[in-house]
């Protein structure tokens, strides 16, 4: 066994004590995570909704095809589901056509998953002619592609009484 002199002792101990502070001081920031919910990104993602939104009301397949990922999946508040751009842009329109009413997306919470993935939560009512309104909720999984946020999944609940 190797034993200091006792005069370097001190030094030696204050040299590695400064040395194990530097270590963790490196690695506890290396592991820090950025906060992702930056009000940038959460206003991104709003405008995604709010498209959304638009296009459905105004019937816009286009607009649609540009702000869904190609496999998106919607399962929709009757138990349907639709996979993929095609079956999904088609259900909207018959759904918006077959369905009248203003329709309207507030987005209540988003949460980032990651950098380049978030689960939004929206309050979705469509208020009928006859002055109805239909509660609902849709939670959106939007990620992003070629850095633009895009949906790749909606789920649109009915909330029942208990």
């Amino acid at each position: 066994m190797f034993i200091l002199p006792s005069v370097k002792t001190p030094l030696i101990m204050k040299a590695l004590t400064f040395l194990f502070f530097l270590l963790l001081l490196i690695t506890s920031s290396a592991f820090c995570q950025n906060p992702l919910d930056t009000k940038e990104e959460s206003q991104e993602i709003i405008n995604l909704i709010n498209s959304y939104s638009k296009a459905r009301d105004t019937k816009d397949a286009v607009l649609l095809k540009e702000i869904l990922v190609k496999d998106v999946d919607q399962l929709v508040s009757s138990g349907v589901w639709r996979k993929g751009i095609a079956e999904a842009v088609q259900g909207m329109m018959e759904s918006s056509t077959s369905n009248p009413g203003d329709r309207t997306l507030k987005v209540e919470s988003i949460r980032f998953l990651d950098p380049d993935a978030a689960i939004v939560d929206a309050r979705y009512e469509i208020k009928n002619a006859n002055g109805t309104v239909r509660k609902m909720w849709s939670t959106f999984v939007v990620v992003t592609e070629t850095e633009q946020w895009k949906i790749s999944a909606i789920r649109n609940m009915l909330p029942t009484g208990n």
